[in-house]
């Protein structure tokens, strides 16, 4: 999440009914995730790709409008106004970061970059506790998100579900759980630092504020490295099998995901 320095905005209520290029995406993603599970696509991976896709973009929605949400009932007004609060991606600050990036990285790398950006009017929220949870309530959701996906795992729930489903899910799963552990990261530019930055003391944030821009670029150009790529990898991979998840379930939904390389054989 980016936040914005002190200024005056708007505080009205602004229109809050759910956007309806929002209930678009969520249509894809429930026809999709039909198709899949119903094994109506002549092309099984497509299906895969705009399932996982389309909830993807959903949850990267529900995690801005998580940040707006906590950030209206902790005080900034404004937030109504800015259009934060109908789900709408095309109302985020910076859409290339919040949307277009990271499903590009999922299309490239099968990775789950955290999201970008609603800007908060931090100077009309009082207290430290408040300013930490509107950070933390982002990634939070992503966790939820994850919970939700492993549950047919965890709950020992898969008799029925058809395999490519349940491969979509291991997918969309490791997603969630790579951009909740990046978001995290106490990394300036990310949400973890969000939540201990107000704890800090002014001179440690005027001395850290310069680089907050070069906080994701720094992070993701660590994860080129082969070694951090394979300690962050098999940190996302623990967590998935402590809810259930499998490498198999990983590895051939994101083969299924990748459509275009051929339908594989599993």
């Amino acid at each position: 999440m980016i936040t914005a320095p002190s200024r005056r905005g708007r505080t009205g209520g602004g229109h809050n009914r759910i956007s309806p290029v929002f209930l678009g995406i969520a249509a894809v993603t429930a026809v999709s995730g039909w198709a899949v599970w119903a094994g109506f696509a002549s092309q099984p991976g497509l299906a895969v790709f705009l399932f996982v896709t389309g909830a993807w973009i959903v949850s990267l929605c529900l995690h801005e409008y998580a940040h707006a949400r906590t950030a209206l009932h902790s005080g900034d007004i404004s937030i109504g106004a800015k259009g934060y609060l109908t789900l709408n991606p095309l109302a985020y600050t910076h859409a290339m970061l919040s949307i277009v990036l990271p499903v590009l990285f999922v299309i490239m790398g099968g990775i789950g970059l955290p999201g970008g950006a609603v800007f908060i009017e931090r100077n009309r929220i009082r207290g430290r506790w408040r300013h930490s949870l509107i950070s933390a309530a982002g990634p939070l959701t992503n966790v939820l998100f994850a919970i939700v996906c492993t549950a047919p795992f965890w709950l020992h729930a898969l008799d029925g579900v058809p395999a490519v489903f349940r491969f979509a899910l291991g997918f969309l799963a490791l997603l969630q759980v790579s951009a909740a552990i990046l978001n995290f990261l106490p990394v300036p530019g990310l949400d973890g630092y969000g939540v201990i930055e107000p704890w800090l003391s002014h001179g440690v944030r005027r001395q850290v504020e310069p680089f907050a821009p070069f906080g994701l670029l720094a992070v993701f150009a660590f994860l080129w490295i082969p070694s951090v790529n394979q300690w962050f990898f098999d940190l996302v991979h623990a967590v998935l099998r402590d809810l259930g998840v499998s490498d198999w379930d990983t590895y051939w939904g994101q083969q299924f995901y990748r459509f275009w390389q051929g339908t594989p054989q599993v």
